[in-house]
């Protein structure tokens, strides 16, 4: 029988050469109990239909290491720009990626929040979440999963929610729909202003997602240290306890009853495997 843990650690996986074949050997060395895997281009915009063979070998694989996975969507989503074409491509992409999680087992599948790019399609940009997310949920509710996890970003460049307080008008504009949920990015945090670093601030931090959000709409956690200064607006990702954020914030995190039950996963430098097996013992033993 598979391990149940409180908060499951992993990391995102490669999956060159199959999906099977590539992720679940290195799920395997790293100890990973939870992975994060890209479905198509991370900075591209084609849609491959995948593998079924590959497909159900690593569904069967994670299956039987009690193994849970989640999708991350391409970067280029944004379903906040001011060109038609990209909202367009941001759509397909994430419905592909709903379709891709049925198919592999994933639990959810996590997309950047998006910037209005220019500061007057701020309003407008928010109306395209709506009308182009509202769809999306209602199918994943419909199929039963997964559910779309939207990621607040690094900050700059007119973002629609850097901070976690602006994840309250992001979830207002579709109505908190029930299979929208949040995948918090401590980098990005960071970046965007949140001092994780002094005394309690990842607590005061969670507390204020918690508050923000919801109690159980925190469904995945993204634990990156940084290699730049708070509020630098910029996602630079270095490996827990080497960076600025430091070991204590991480502590803080994994104690935190918001994130109890929740996975978490790392996307911090590895040499081969090395980092991530590193990061991923080093947040299994902060875990109370």
């Amino acid at each position: 029988m598979p391990t149940v843990h409180s908060r499951p650690v992993g990391a995102h996986t490669p999956t060159s050469g199959g999906l099977a074949k590539a992720a679940l050997p290195y799920a395997d060395a790293t100890g990973a109990r939870v992975v994060q895997v890209y479905v198509s281009n991370s900075r591209g915009w084609a849609l491959p239909a995948g593998d079924p063979a590959q497909d159900a070998l690593f569904r069967d694989g994670c299956a039987e290491r009690g193994i849970s996975t989640f999708i991350h969507a391409s970067l280029l989503v944004n379903l906040g720009s001011p060109t038609a074409a990209t909202v367009e491509r941001s759509a397909q992409t994430l419905a592909h990626a709903l379709r891709r999680g049925v198919a592999i087992g994933a639990r959810a599948v996590v997309f950047h929040a998006g910037s209005s790019v220019d500061e007057g399609h701020a309003e407008a940009a928010m109306r395209q979440v709506r009308e182009e997310l509202l769809p999306l949920l209602d199918w994943a509710a419909d199929a039963g999963g997964p559910m779309l996890l939207v990621e607040p970003s690094a900050g700059g460049g007119r973002s629609l929610a850097s901070r976690v307080e602006q994840l309250g008008p992001y979830l207002d504009a579709v109505d908190r729909h029930p299979m929208l949920g949040v995948c918090f990015d401590t980098c990005h945090a960071w970046a965007a202003g949140h001092d994780l670093a002094a005394e309690g601030g990842m607590t005061a931090t969670l507390d204020t997602l918690v508050a923000t959000v919801g109690a159980g709409r925190l469904r995945l956690v993204h634990a990156n240290d940084s290699k730049d200064l708070c509020g630098s607006t910029r996602d630079r990702h270095e490996n827990i306890g080497k960076g600025t954020i430091g070991e204590p914030a991480f502590a803080e995190l994994m104690a935190h009853p918001a994130t109890s039950g929740v996975p978490v996963v790392v996307e911090t430098p590895s040499e081969k495997q090395l980092g991530h097996t590193a990061d991923i013992q080093t947040l299994t033993r902060l875990s109370p």
